[in-house]
C-alpha cells in the first residue's frame, strides 16, 4: 500500500487544494534545488589554483593596477607585484592568495 504525502498547497480561484504525489513523495509544485547562496566557487577555496603560497615564479609585468602595482598572469591567475612596471621581467614570491587574484613580493 502506497502512502500519500503532503507537500505544499495551492490556492485556485478560492479553492484550496492540497497538492500530493503519491508514487515518489516529490511535491509537484515545489521549485527546482538551486545552489546555495553562501556556496564558494572551487577557486574561493583554494582548490585548482594555479599557484602556491610561498612559491617563486618568473614572470613579466603586463599591466599597472589602480594602486600602481604591478599586473602580471600565471595560467590566468592574476597576481599583484609591488614596485613592479610594464615591460619588467622578475622573479617573484606570491605572499597572499585570494579567490581570484594574488599578491606577491619581488624575490631578491
Amino acid at each position: 500500500m502506497k502512502r500519500a504525502i503532503t507537500c505544499g498547497t495551492l490556492k485556485l480561484r478560492g479553492a484550496l487544494v492540497i497538492v500530493i504525489n503519491v508514487e515518489r513523495g516529490r511535491c509537484a509544485i515545489s521549485p527546482k534545488k538551486r545552489t546555495p547562496r553562501n556556496a564558494k566557487s572551487k577557486r574561493g577555496r583554494g582548490v585548482d589554483c594555479p599557484v602556491e603560497l610561498g612559491k617563486e615564479y618568473e614572470v613579466d609585468i603586463t599591466e599597472t593596477g589602480p594602486h600602481g602595482e604591478g599586473i602580471t598572469r600565471i595560467k590566468g591567475f592574476f597576481i599583484f607585484v609591488d614596485n613592479a612596471k610594464p615591460g619588467d621581467h622578475v622573479r617573484v614570491k606570491v605572499t597572499k592568495i585570494e579567490a581570484l587574484s594574488g599578491e606577491a613580493e619581488i624575490a631578491t
